[in-house]
């Protein structure tokens, strides 16, 4: 095993299959969003999902704030949605400058051109490592098309 080949733990994390997601939220009356892939249903009645997020990032505190995100659901036709949010934003702009996008009804931006679309309503959040799972109860969403959503494998499981 080289200083590059991750640990068999890592190599073993990486098998388990992400989906491709941008999480939305709002902050200070703009739009803040990033690329998820750690998101699963965790409830039927009601409708509730979870996502976590890396402790210290923006879009933390924004969720909190706000009280609420929406989550775009992406596709092999709408990955490509994802390259400004691996970007730098320019100060009083954001990734979804010059993207097809609505409002759902909290407000949160959502993604013309995604799989699908929810919105929530933060319902909870519980610490765990690095990361803090929010929860979010499904208050309004829509299938805007036919297909599968993407899904992904990372070479490492103990980091992006």
């Amino acid at each position: 095993m080289t200083d590059s080949t991750p640990s068999p733990i890592a190599q073993a994390l990486g098998r388990i299959p992400c989906g491709l997601y941008i999480v939305s939220t709002r902050q200070d009356g703009g739009n803040l969003g990033f690329v998820g892939s750690l998101l699963i249903q965790t409830g039927f009645e009601p409708p509730t999902v979870c996502v976590a997020i890396g402790k210290g990032r923006a879009a933390l505190e924004a969720v909190r704030q706000s009280g609420g995100f929406a989550v775009s659901v992406l596709d092999a036709g709408s990955q490509k949605l994802m390259s400004p949010f691996f970007k730098p934003v320019a100060p009083g702009g954001s990734p979804f400058d010059g993207l097809a996008t609505v409002a759902a009804p909290s407000g949160c931006l959502v993604l013309e051109e995604s799989l699908a679309w929810f919105d929530c309503k933060l319902s909870g959040e519980h610490a765990v490592g690095d990361h803090v799972v929010v929860f979010g109860e499904v208050t309004a969403g829509a299938q805007l098309h036919e297909g599968d959503p993407s899904v992904h494998l990372r070479k490492n499981g103990l980091g992006y």
